[in-house]
């Protein structure tokens, strides 16, 4: 075969080569297809799975993703404190792979920006506005879930298949944020003084119940002196009573008279006023 031969055969090669590729189309993994037929029956409504497809030149096949995609949005929102934060927002969904002619026929390719974005952007705002500014990061995984319940109602019966909605980033401006610390300044001040005030009110307890037993303590040594005392001194009146009974005139001359150291003691019968004589050591009575 001479090099002329090969040229005429590359020259017929190439344009059956084009035809074929013209009259095949190929559905990727994960996708839908649609047939376009604009000279017959125009758009057709049975799905094409992956795999590849024969068709005229004249006709085509439509490609829908009907895998999970995730598009995420900041928002600038309003909360219930009137104070304006950004809210990073993602939603994750897909088109309904048996309902993708519907889809074609109503919203088209571009179902997300056409038809989500607006709804999506309303969700968030409404939803974000029902709580304070300081709760939303507590609470964002409830405040996702109402979102997507919002989603899921305002698109149903459009064809399309939500799967979640979370809040990925919450962004304060600075002056909230200088706002957030004076707040929490004050509440740890606070804090701090309810601590103070409770330590000082278990010390002054403490003290009150210090006292109060010191002065039980007090009051129960001086009744226990006073009663030793109002005991000693009944005995020393009653002692003294019967001492008193006891000391009769003829006993204390007794008692003087038995004393080594007595002195002579002369008492005239008719005067009260003895007379004491001194006799000395030395001289016998």
């Amino acid at each position: 075969m001479n090099l002329s031969t090969i040229s005429r055969a590359i020259v017929l090669i190439i344009p059956i080569l084009l035809v074929l590729n013209g009259c095949g189309r190929v559905v990727d993994p994960g996708k839908r297809g649609l047939r376009w037929r604009p000279l017959t029956e125009g758009l057709m409504k049975e799905p094409l799975r992956d795999g590849f497809y024969w068709r005229a030149p004249w006709n085509d096949v439509f490609e829908y993703d009907v895998r999970y995609q995730s598009f995420t949005e900041k928002v600038d929102v309003l909360t219930a404190d009137d104070l304006s934060v950004t809210v990073q927002a993602a939603i994750t969904m897909r088109p309904t792979a048996e309902e993708i002619y519907f889809l074609a026929q109503e919203v088209g390719h571009n179902w997300y920006q056409q038809l989500v974005r607006p709804q999506f952007l309303s969700a968030v705002r409404g939803v974000v506005a029902q709580y304070t500014m300081v709760t939303l990061p507590e609470r964002s995984s409830e405040i996702g879930n109402k979102i997507e319940a919002v989603m899921v109602e305002s698109l149903k019966g459009r064809h399309l298949d939500v799967y979640s909605v979370a809040l990925s980033e919450i962004e304060f401006s600075k002056m909230v944020l200088h706002a957030i610390e004076q707040k929490q300044a004050k509440e740890q001040e606070k804090e701090q003084k309810e601590f103070e005030l409770v330590i000082a009110e278990r010390n002054a307890e403490i003290a009150r119940i210090h006292a109060k037993g010191e002065g039980d303590s007090l009051r129960i040594r001086a009744e226990g002196e006073g009663e030793s005392l109002r005991i000693r001194a009944t005995g020393q009146s009653q002692a003294q009573e019967i001492i008193t009974k006891t000391l009769t005139p003829d006993y204390l001359k007794f008692k003087l008279y038995e004393s080594p150291n007595a002195k002579m003691i002369i008492v005239p019968d008719k005067l009260d006023v003895p007379i004491i004589v001194n006799p000395g050591a030395d001289r016998p009575r």
